[in-house]
């Protein structure tokens, strides 16, 4: 960074930078750390020598704040996959239950947005669908810090709400359904695609935009026809752009795809061809008859859903990566 000419290539020197600040993000930690506990150490010997009680006290209360903080950096250690440190394309799309499921995704949408900006990762809109009543169809964001994938990738899968309808008459409860699909975003995948197997579609954008995208047919959806796997993008006027992310979209997903091609339920989420609704779900949230978020894969739970909705889900993804890096060091033994 040092160098002359680092801010020559703005692209380059914003990728370079969001490398450092991960690295940071493991490193200073376990360096403040290693400091607190030889203050501590020394703190504690100088106190029991002189039998003072009160800092015997005070060191106590400051070693379980300290085991604390060892158990964040025992977690973020988990985070170790090849592209746990990468930014993301994050999906989420109703399922079953109609209006139902169009307003559970939106809900969906405002808790993991809470999340993003609590945890300081930025994060833009690619391509979103209204619901026909309310809510949304589908959404896209591309979310960028340290460790976005790693982290979001613990969402993955169908999220089922239970609650009573604000849109029954009847007051009745319903079930509604909706996935949440997240992929890495890649620079550069060498992923060859045979521009024969793809149905490209322009559309005008939805949403707010002013005479350009009410009149111009600049969103683009791309369909490869092989998978089933569909992408779109309408975040920028220029139709040739949204084409582009578009396609850096698709080139991910059946990257990810190709990877995990032995894990069938992995392979239908990405294809989209995996049904949202019972059956398949990682996480349950009831608001009736009794209110409690229960995530069905690590049986971690809260009654707190107020808190959850509002994007305090960090303890669901260190709960996950605890449960999934057991299960690797189960079958590495």
């Amino acid at each position: 960074m040092a160098r002359p000419g680092f801010w020559d290539n703005q692209e380059t020197a914003q990728k370079l930078i969001s490398q450092l600040t991960a690295l940071k993000t493991v490193i200073e930690p376990v360096e403040e750390a290693t400091i607190a506990i030889a203050d501590l150490r020394e703190l504690f010997d100088l106190a029991a020598e002189e039998q003072d009680t009160e800092t015997l006290t005070s060191v106590e209360d400051d070693l379980s704040a300290l085991q604390a903080r060892c158990d964040k950096i025992e977690v973020s250690g988990m985070l170790n996959g090849p592209d746990d440190m990468r930014d993301c394309f994050f999906g989420i799309h109703a399922g079953a239950g109609g209006t139902e499921s169009c307003d559970w995704a939106n809900m969906l949408f405002r808790m993991y947005t809470r999340y993003f900006e609590d945890n300081k990762y930025k994060y833009e809109e690619m391509d979103l669908t209204p619901g026909e009543e309310a809510g949304i169809r589908s959404v896209t964001l591309r979310v960028s810090g340290p460790f976005a994938f790693g982290k979001l990738s613990c969402e993955t899968g169908v999220h089922r709400l239970v609650r009573i309808s604000p849109f029954d008459s009847q007051s009745r409860r319903h079930t509604s359904f909706a996935a949440v699909d997240v992929i890495p975003e890649y620079d550069d995948v060498d992923i060859e695609i045979d521009e024969d197997d793809l149905r490209i579609d322009t559309y005008r954008a939805s949403g707010a935009g002013g005479q350009h995208v009410n009149k111009v047919s600049s969103a683009v959806r791309i369909t490869h026809e092989p998978t089933g796997i569909v992408v779109q993008c309408q975040n920028d006027r220029s139709q040739h752009k949204n084409r582009a992310e578009a396609m850096k979209m698709l080139k991910a997903k059946l990257y990810m795809l190709e990877k995990q091609k032995r894990d069938a339920e992995l392979a239908k989420l990405y294809s989209n061809k995996g049904e949202i609704a019972w059956g398949n779900q990682i996480r349950s949230y009831v608001l009736q008859p009794y209110q409690m978020i229960k995530d069905h894969r690590t049986d971690h739970q809260t009654g707190n859903v107020t808190a959850v909705l509002d994007g305090d889900i960090e303890p669901f993804i260190e709960s996950y990566l605890k449960y999934r890096s057991q299960k690797k060091n189960k079958q590495a033994g």
